[in-house]
């Protein structure tokens, strides 16, 4: 049912199509934010290759408190605007950093990582920021327009499937 093991054996575009069903699948009929958050993150940083760090901040009173992850300890809050993070939460679209070093004001949680990818989770009704998926990589460049069509379709299923509700 759920592959276990990181890599793609196939194109990117089957391969995030079989991690969607995937996420379907591990969701299933459960709503909860944590939950979901938590198997989601899970999901997603055992089976994407090359990555260090994958999991949630929750938009909460105006800035990103740490949520479900997996990795190492991580920033327990980021200020909106600030970092990667904040500046995607602000702009309300995802953001593709080939090298975290070269973007101005990044936030370094983990010295490893130099790549990242951060989608934000807004709910289409009401269009209120719920918070981000923020994935890190040691590798340079790990993140492409492929990863991000793909995150984003991962994204919009969670969010189709969670109750946005007890969030931020």
């Amino acid at each position: 049912m759920f592959q276990t093991e990181r890599g793609r054996s196939s194109p990117k575009p089957e391969f995030y199509a079989r991690l969607a069903e995937q996420l379907r699948a591990l969701l299933g009929e459960e709503r909860d934010f944590i939950a979901n958050a938590a198997n989601m993150a899970a999901l997603v940083y055992h089976l994407l290759d090359e990555l260090n760090w994958a999991g949630f901040y929750i938009h909460k009173e105006g800035e990103l408190v740490l949520g479900p992850f997996q990795g190492k300890p991580a920033c327990i809050r980021i200020a909106i605007g600030k970092g990667v993070c904040g500046t995607a939460a602000a702009r309300g679209e995802t953001i593709v950093v080939a090298d975290v070093h070269r973007f101005r004001g990044h936030i370094a949680c983990d010295a490893a990582s130099n790549s990242e990818i951060v989608i934000p989770l807004v709910d289409r009704k009401s269009t209120r920021l719920i918070g981000v998926l923020d994935l890190d990589s040691p590798k340079k460049a790990r993140f492409d327009d492929e990863d991000r069509t793909g995150l984003e379709e991962l994204v919009r299923i969670f969010l189709e499937r969670t109750d946005v509700e007890g969030a931020g």
